[in-house]
């Protein structure tokens, strides 16, 4: 028996691949083939654009599979999306581990000010279902078109506003638009079927690899940091260590010494070993971490 994965392709097929090799699956992807090879005999993927991935999970085709919530609710809007369950939450993004946020924009130099200054007008955009439930809410009438992309180019002459993913705001700025709502935020899901997670082989290996996925997200920006420090200094060396939740502290052979085991942001490590090494602290060793299981 085999699980069935589909993975993102595009914008999100590269951090994709790099946060399964993290989690412990190395994917291998040939340019000739949209079946990439896997380090697990139990499980085979098959490369699937986001936006499609709803639609191959909920016909059986694909067990399970990677996209945003943005595509899930995209496929619910004209479908009937009880059958794509949603399995874990996995925020990260194709620049940054976090969310997208997909925002109405216009010209900089244009009038609008609220969705509802649209009235009449045209909004072009590549997720248009949400798009049309969004002004369906706001009680405004507006013609959404699909955009086939280079979204951002098409104000003032091809459509009045857009509706476009960003993560920065850097593209939708240099092009010289302004938001004025974010339509909704959007982060990546492992989603399955309801046939697969009635399977208790599939359930569970579609869980295990939940787990495994989200514990490697957990380390993504963090690093181990172990220390040797005299019980004396311990209470100032603690007094310094931010911690997942608390530091390991262990006796060592001295009674005298102890040693710490903590994890800290990786950001704050250049800042932290110089004032650990001031009170006391010695043999300081800094590890990568892979996965963080809670």
């Amino acid at each position: 028996m085999k699980l069935k994965i589909g993975i993102p392709t595009g914008s999100l097929q590269d951090a994709t691949i790099q946060l399964f090799a993290r989690a412990g699956f190395n994917v291998y992807v040939s340019s000739r083939s949209y079946y990439p090879a896997i380090d697990d005999p139990e499980i085979e993927c098959m490369l699937i654009r986001a936006q499609e991935m709803a639609r191959y999970v909920a016909d059986g085709v694909l067990d399970a599979g990677l996209t945003g919530q943005d595509w899930i609710a995209e496929y619910a809007a004209a479908h009937d999306g009880s059958n794509v369950q949603a399995v874990a939450d996995l925020i990260y993004a194709k620049q940054s581990f976090g969310r997208v946020k997909w925002v109405l924009a216009v010209p900089e130099d244009s009038a609008f000010r609220t969705p509802r200054d649209l009235e009449g007008r045209t909004v072009a955009t590549e997720l248009v279902r949400a798009t049309e439930a969004y002004f369906r809410r706001q009680r405004v009438n507006v013609q959404v078109e699909f955009s086939w992309g280079a979204t951002e180019v098409k104000p003032p002459v091809l459509a009045d506003a857009i509706v476009e993913v960003t993560e920065t705001g850097s593209s939708l700025r240099a092009n010289r638009l302004r938001v004025i709502d974010t339509i909704m935020e959007s982060n990546t899901q492992l989603i399955a079927n309801a046939a697969s997670q009635s399977d208790p082989w599939k359930r569970t290996k579609i869980d295990n690899l939940a787990l495994l996925l989200r514990a490697a997200i957990e380390a993504q920006g963090r690093v181990g940091l172990m220390l040797n420090v005299q019980r004396t200094d311990l209470e100032a060396v603690l007094g310094l260590l931010p911690a997942l939740q608390r530091p390991t502290v262990s006796p060592l052979s001295d009674d005298r010494w102890v040693a710490v085991n903590t994890i800290i942001e990786e950001r704050t490590v250049r800042e932290l070993i110089p004032r650990l090494k001031s009170v006391g602290a010695q043999g300081i060793v800094e590890f990568p971490l892979n996965k963080i299981v809670l």
